[in-house]
């Protein structure tokens, strides 16, 4: 095996890895926030409903 041969399977891997990084963020985002909240379209909402204390 030359170098290009490794750099591409190294290539692939980080490809690999990378979406299924993708993946687990598209999973935990999801799940975490409502999807009205992530395509609305006020500027900061997400922060302002973090903050918000409820007791």
């Amino acid at each position: 095996m030359d170098i290009w041969n490794i750099l591409e399977y190294a290539a692939w891997a980080l490809s690999a890895m990378f979406g299924a990084l993708m993946l687990i963020n598209l999973i935990r985002i999801d799940t975490t926030y409502d999807n009205d909240l992530l395509t609305s379209s006020r500027e900061g909402e997400i922060e302002v409903s973090a903050e918000r204390h409820t007791i």
